[in-house]
């Protein structure tokens, strides 16, 4: 036998044309579908997610997450035996692509992991009867204590009545070092949608994962499928022992300076009523639109930068006719550009004037990149961007800069002139504002409400003028906007903000809110912050003043014993003691307005911190920054100011809130029935409620009522508002009665709303604080409303985009302002029979594609061809497109807009796609006839009735 070696010939590669990246020729296909195909596979028996049941009882099933790569599974029930039939899927993004489809007219959309559940395996292993002795011997190895036994015993019994297994582990053919079990919850929450929860064991890493508890703490989750692999396979705990403690972890801002350029005795800048007139001219003419267009974001040669920047205007445009303006008027030959990598020095700025009414016009130009500040730093638009994405992930415009000037080996001009310039660009783009979500619109059933204390702004509270006895609290929301936008343009002309005219302070009298415009009743809405100077309150509203110490009071807690001692000495208290002394001592003075006050200012800064009210999908519908300490007439202030009252409130003083509320609007009493609990305040309601047996269903939460109710919310058509606490703070209230405002009572919201999901926003926005609390009053909440906009933005988008992967059509905003399919509306003269449907499909496929003359004749009207073509060659869409796939075959929409869309069609490129198209029919088994494109014109018609014969000699 000869020792030859065997040579393995080396795999053919080829590159994408769509991303130039090199993969083997086999792989093109998949490669080419999974990466740029918009379109997705359909659920076949061939091709769909693998899956297995788990509870055969009530239909729940385990479904891989995805296609590709290995992620935790998913449960999905699909239940339609029975009383009780539901098909649901736990994934927050298909339950909000089922409500997008059935409100676009889609009745019958199921996601992709309810389909799989078709092709599961049908499996008559009976399930596991975990051990008791199993888990003894855990507790004897100290793996977990015997509290935790306990527990798991009694989920074993729990689920022996329920007929449902405790754990089940789950093998989806993964292949990988991590094993999945799926455990028992006996409550609905945002983790366990449907009453189990997927436990994940890392076999390499000897890691636990569940959803409800962090990476290292235990969780009776976990020792479950713990006491179930222990038993089914023991072998993975013979060397390594489990990482998990077995704790439980309970969730109880001198600008540069100016150069005054006089000439013929005019002064620039102007000033006083000249200087505002020319900074209303700025926000009225020269806003940048919001989108920007991409080659104006990207980084610009210095070279090619312009170095004379004078102003378009050649025209008055505030005197009637053509009075044309002055020669240009130099204004500084030392300007710098700024730029993402250096600076352009001497750069020359000029401006222009009216003779007739001295208005004054200043270079502010972006359609060149640039972005005019004090006529003396010019920042780039890419630079301006950069600085926008720094801010929105918790980087100070100075740190940016540091990383640049070191970078870049370069000193950028003074860091508070950049941001002050930065600030001056958001100003002058016109952003909406709009505070809306594409999947609840604009008025939002269900709201979430919370305070971010620690968001403050150094304010002096008692320079705050009071409010005269006329004062109702009715603020103009828009004119204090305008009047914010105007303070940030105003420091373009002047070199200190203590000099500013447009400088705006807080003040009872015009501080007001932010809500989108077309969420709010009118643009006069509530600011009633001056009520907490009142010294003597009604009993109702006691508990207003009640709940702001009993935060202060908290707050002081987290005080070391030195800073506490001094501020009671500050205060005229007696300062030895303990700790414990000296706070009962400072309580019990803050009873007096003028220490209350003291203290607030020192503990908490000196503003009260920012109010937000959310939608359960995370977008900000409205921000209130407070001068002073929070209260439940905060929040009462934004809702009262909206158009439509929310039907659900989730706050964390939500007792306070209604009882608030109510006293205010006693004719109506905005929270109603039941004073906004969701049931009548009986013993019996109280006490299954304490048990967890209550369950109230508010199913106008999902379907509208039909008739509505009158004064009804225009999504779910009720005229019933609640209010409940959220999950951290359901347990913390001492009236009983409160048992009956529990989230987990209301089916169609347990689970599916995540009420932490502000502390979620507030966990990265505290990143913002050792920043954002520099700045001016003015400053912080214009910076702040624009960075709660851009993460709307960004979370609307990526809700779109995951909305389009489901339809694979156009989205558009109804009414409302939630997103929507784009219904397409046929004549109503198109006979039926002009339409394609199932009929056309097999003559439509290529592979019994043939010449006729009767549906390739020009001139007959075909509706729908018309739209298919109009859809192929849309070149607004994307060009990587996959149009036509047949065999090893694809063609994109740019092959088909290459072909000759408002251009010549190049003989090359057409005798290329004919040879493509003879390859197609050769391959069915067809002879095609090619020749020169210039040919074709020059034939006359058939004599005979084969048409080869009067064909020309083949080339």
């Amino acid at each position: 036998m000869s020792n030859q070696k065997i040579f393995k010939s080396r795999p053919k590669r080829t590159t994408c044309t769509f991303c130039n990246l090199i993969v083997n020729k086999k792989n093109i296909k998949k490669h080419i579908e999974r990466r740029h195909s918009s379109v997705n596979a359909d659920v076949t028996a061939n091709h769909h997610l693998p899956s297995q049941c788990i509870d055969r009882n009530n239909g729940i099933f385990a479904v891989g997450r995805t296609f590709s790569g290995f992620s935790n599974p998913i449960h999905v029930q699909k239940c339609t035996w029975g009383n009780k039939h539901h098909v649901s899927c736990e994934l927050e993004q298909c339950k909000r692509a089922a409500e997008f489809t059935r409100r676009s007219g889609l009745m019958g959309f199921q996601c992709i992991h309810v389909k799989s559940i078709s092709y599961c395996p049908i499996s008559s292993e009976p399930d596991i009867t975990l051990k008791e002795e199993v888990l003894s011997d855990m507790v004897k190895r100290k793996w977990i204590s015997e509290n935790t036994k306990k527990i798991c015993l009694v989920r074993k019994q729990k689920a022996e009545s329920e007929s449902c297994p405790l754990s089940q582990e789950v093998s989806l053919g993964n292949g990988t070092s991590k094993i999945c079990v799926s455990v028992l919850e006996t409550s609905i929450s945002y983790y366990s949608r449907l009453g189990r929860v997927i436990v994940c064991f890392d076999k390499k890493r000897n890691t636990w994962h569940c959803p409800c508890s962090k990476p290292r703490n235990s969780c009776p989750h976990k020792s479950i499928a713990k006491w179930h692999l222990n038993q089914t396979q023991p072998e993975l705990f013979l060397k390594v022992r489990s990482t998990d403690s077995d704790v439980f972890d309970i969730f109880v801002e001198s600008g540069p300076q100016d150069i005054h350029s006089t000439e013929k005795m005019i002064l620039y800048p102007p000033e006083k009523k000249d200087l505002n007139t020319m900074v209303l001219y700025l926000l009225n003419n020269k806003k940048l639109p919001a989108v920007l267009p991409k080659d104006l974001c990207s980084p610009q040669n210095m070279e090619t930068l312009p170095k004379h920047l004078i102003p378009i205007e050649t025209f008055c445009t505030v005197c009637p006719g053509k009075i044309p303006l002055s020669d240009p008027i130099l204004i500084s030959q030392k300007a710098k550009i700024v730029t993402f990598t250096g600076i352009l020095e001497d750069v020359t700025t000029y401006c222009k004037r009216c003779g007739l009414c001295g208005h004054f016009y200043r270079y502010q130009e972006w359609a060149e990149g640039l972005h005019n500040f004090d006529d003396h730093t010019i920042l780039t638009l890419h630079l301006c961007t950069f600085l926008r994405q720094s801010v929105q992930n918790h980087t100070a415009v100075g740190r940016a800069l540091d990383i640049l000037e070191q970078t870049n080996q370069k000193k950028y001009p003074n860091h508070d002139s950049i941001l002050h310039g930065y600030l001056h660009f958001e100003a002058l783009t016109e952003h909406n504002y709009n505070f809306s979500c594409v999947h609840c619109g604009i008025h939002p059933p269900v709201v979430i409400m919370d305070l971010h204390k620690k968001g403050v702004f150094s304010m002096p509270v008692s320079d705050i003028e009071d409010p005269p006895p006329q004062f109702e609290g009715h603020v103009d929301i828009e004119e204090f906007w305008q009047s914010v936008d105007q303070e940030i343009v105003c420091r373009g002309f002047l070199q200190s903000n203590r000099e500013n005219p447009c400088k705006v302070s807080p003040s009872y009298v015009k501080w007001a809110p932010w809500i989108g415009p077309l969420t709010r009743a009118s643009k006069k809405v509530l600011n009633t912050e001056y009520a907490k100077l009142t010294a003597k309150k009604s009993v109702v509203e006691q508990a207003d003043i009640d709940i702001s110490e009993e935060r202060l009071s908290s707050e002081l807690m987290n005080l070391k014993v030195d800073a506490l001692r001094k501020l009671v000495k500050e205060c005229g208290v007696d300062s030895k003691g303990s700790k414990m002394d000296l706070l009962l001592r400072l309580r019990e003075e803050m009873k007096t307005r003028s220490t209350y006050d003291k203290v607030f200012q020192k503990v908490w800064g000196a503003s009260g911190g920012w109010a937000v009210i959310m939608c359960p999908c995370g977008i900000v519908n409205s921000v209130k920054f407070n001068i002073r300490a929070e209260s439940p007439r905060d929040y009462a202030d934004m809702l009262l100011s909206f158009k439509h009252f929310p039907n659900v409130v989730i706050y964390d003083f939500a007792r306070g809130l209604v009882t608030h509320t109510n006293f205010r609007e006693p004719e109506r009493l905005p929270f109603s029935p039941f004073e906004g609990r969701v049931a009548a305040a009986t013993p019996e309601n109280i006490a299954s409620a304490k048990r967890g047996e209550l369950k109230i269903n508010l199913s106008w939460l999902q379907i509208k009522k039909d008739p509505p109710d009158l004064n009804g919310h225009p999504a779910t058509g009720s005229a019933e508002h609640y209010a409940l606490y959220d999950t951290f703070h359901q347990y913390n209230t001492k009236d009983e009665k409160d048992a009956l405002r529990l989230i987990g009572l209301v089916p169609e919201l347990c689970g599916w709303v995540n009420s932490q999901i502000v502390e979620q926003l507030f966990s990265g926005m505290r990143k913002n604080n050792y920043f954002m609390n520099s700045l001016s009053p003015a400053s912080h909440i214009f910076l702040m409303r624009n960075i709660l906009h851009h993460h709307n933005e960004k979370v609307n988008q990526q809700a779109l985009e995951d909305l389009k992967r489901v339809s694979h059509g156009d989205v558009t905003l109804d009414a409302h302002g939630k997103a929507t399919l784009v219904h397409v509306n046929i004549p109503k003269d198109v006979d039926m029979a002009d339409h394609c449907g199932e009929q056309c499909e097999a003559l439509t496929m290529t592979s019994n594609l043939m010449p006729c003359r009767a549906s390739w004749t020009l001139g007959v009207h075909h509706p729908l061809q018309e739209q298919l073509v109009n859809y192929v060659l849309d070149e607004d869409r994307p060009m990587n497109e996959l149009i036509v796939k047949d065999g090893q075959t694809c063609l994109t929409r740019e092959n088909f807009v290459s072909l000759g869309l408002r251009r010549e069609m190049d003989s090359m490129v057409g005798n290329a796609c004919f040879r493509l198209i003879k390859e197609i029919f050769q391959h069915q088994g067809k002879d095609v006839y090619i020749v020169d494109l210039h040919i074709p014109p020059t034939w006359l018609l058939p004599s005979s009735c084969d048409p080869f014969l009067c064909l020309p000699n083949s080339e």
